[in-house]
């Protein structure tokens, strides 16, 4: 085989071949549960109940994917999330880059003492309860900016800047405050230019994890037109309210070729499909930022 060595010993040629096998079977245990959930989704509903669909569908059906989208709370599920995840993330990434050149700089004024509390917080929390009165207390419930403040600043993401931006040259700094910038302009035009693997990997964390969260749509948000679409999808399964999306497409769709479980499928792949076509645009930068924020660090 093209990919063994030749010049290596038959035990090393082997225990790659071995690596090579388990690495396989773990994509293949990875990737299929998905590529499963597409196959049904595509489906009659109906023909896929009697089972027996394990890799292309048997009876090809749209009809899961209408009932889904005929529903006009999905669509501003979807909205709520698409704003949440994109001005989220912004103010996230600048904020947290912000705060973490700060830390970086050993002449700031109680860095240590930030940097301990900081730390603190990456296995200590103030519990759930605590949390939720201070958001009905701060004016958060029910508002869209719960999803975006409490989220702007994590401390493990900080961590990661601290030690790329520390690895940055100091000369850099020297040269342009010779030329009269102060440190508000030298982190914008110099600093975040620099940065844009370390900016890309905080991006893509944050970005997820703004497009995945459900728990704080659940807790916080009360109101239907500013639930995101995990929140959504999380009521389908847990509340089983597939069947009101169902009654709402009932004049567009064959009802006999969509179930509550079809519809279920087809909602996990719609609100997952938007966050996997980004990624792999931003994978170099994000394994480029883990390298520079961990081995430099």
């Amino acid at each position: 085989m093209r990919f063994l060595n030749t010049r290596q010993s038959i035990s090393e040629n082997a225990f790659e071949l071995i690596n090579i096998f388990i690495m396989l079977i773990i994509c293949f245990l990875t990737l299929y549960p998905i590529w499963y959930c597409i196959v049904n989704s595509f489906n009659d509903g109906a023909d896929a109940m009697m089972g027996g669909i394990y890799w292309w569908p048997r009876m090809f059906s749209i009809d899961n994917y209408k009932a889904v989208f005929a529903d006009t709370s999905i669509l501003k599920a979807f909205a709520v999330t698409i704003l949440r995840t994109v001005i989220g993330t912004a103010l996230a990434v600048y904020f947290t880059a912000m705060v973490s050149y700060a830390l970086s700089k050993k002449e700031l004024a109680g860095r240590k003492i930030y940097m301990m509390i900081g730390s603190i917080t990456l296995f200590f929390s103030g519990g759930l309860i605590p949390f939720f009165i201070l958001i009905k207390k701060i004016g958060l419930y029910d508002n869209f900016l719960v999803f975006i403040i409490p989220s702007m600043f994590y401390f493990f993401n900080a961590i990661i800047f601290i030690a790329f931006f520390k690895e940055l040259p100091s000369a850099l700094e020297e040269s342009a405050k010779i030329d009269g910038a102060n440190d508000v302009v030298i982190f914008i035009k110099i600093i975040i230019p620099l940065s844009t693997p370390v900016l890309a990997t905080i991006a893509i964390y944050v970005g997820v994890y703004h497009w995945n969260d459900y728990f704080a749509g659940v807790i916080f948000i009360k109101s239907m037109d500013l639930q995101p679409i995990q929140t959504f999808l999380y009521k389908i399964i847990a509340e089983n309210t597939s069947g009101q999306m169902m009654g709402r497409a009932a004049g567009s769709i064959n009802q006999g070729a969509v179930t509550s479980q079809s519809i279920k499928l087809a909602t996990m792949v719609a609100t997952t499909f938007p966050i996997v076509c980004v990624y792999p645009f931003l994978q170099k930068y994000f394994v480029k930022g883990i390298l520079l924020g961990s081995v430099k660090g």
